[in-house]
């Protein structure tokens, strides 16, 4: 079962129609007739979401070729018995270290390099401990794209706090004290499974 509503899961299914019918169609009619149901999708999207039309209808416009899901990056770097979060700029929230995957970085590359940027730290990849679905774990708001969630166990290898071009406070957080959190990139569901991943290191990665 998914989290989010059935307008956006309706509308997401189409923009995807829309987008690999786009990348495939070679009669102008088939374009048209694709172009017609991507602006439909967008109107959908923007119903439900309270938002304009031509801004969801030119953040489709951009993806091109075969619709596949978007891929994010996490990662619990934990220091004595506390785990490394930080204040995300855009709503004074925290969340763990992370953000889109870049093109041309593995995983584990994106996510180095992630850390150090927001928290000042560096750390190695040891485990992945979850690869999510994005719509099932409770995050707020939903998000227009299909979205994975790659959480990774990272072990820290220096560094000192410093806030990033996105965040503006480092700290590290016992699992009884978490402070509030950006819902929109992390819940303390996944937090707190991400603990239990450190207790016990046989366990396998959680999946969707």
């Amino acid at each position: 079962m998914t989290s989010e509503p059935d307008w956006l899961t309706w509308a997401r299914a189409l923009q995807t129609l829309a987008q690999t019918g786009l990348t495939f169609a070679k009669d102008r009619f088939d374009v048209e007739r694709y172009e017609k149901v991507r602006e439909i999708a967008a109107a959908m999207m923007a119903a439900g979401a309270d938002q304009p039309v031509p801004r969801l209808l030119g953040l489709f416009q951009k993806d091109i070729g075969y619709a596949t899901p978007k891929a994010v990056v996490r990662g619990a770097v934990f220091r004595d018995d506390g785990i490394l979060l930080v204040r995300e700029l855009t709503d004074g929230r925290w969340s763990l270290p992370g953000g889109w995957a870049d093109v041309n970085h593995s995983p584990a590359e994106n996510l180095v390099r992630e850390i150090q940027e927001e928290s000042g730290f560096t750390a190695r990849v040891i485990k992945l401990a979850a690869a999510w679905d994005r719509r099932r774990h409770g995050h707020f708001p939903p998000h227009p794209h299909h979205v994975y969630l790659l959480f990774f166990l990272c072990e820290l290898t220096g560094g000192a706090a410093r806030p990033g071009l996105e965040t503006s406070d480092v700290d590290f957080f016992a699992e009884d004290a978490l402070p509030e959190l950006s819902i929109a990139r992390v819940t303390e569901a996944q937090i707190r499974r991400m603990f239990e991943h450190r207790r016990r290191p046989e366990l396998p990665a959680d999946f969707d």
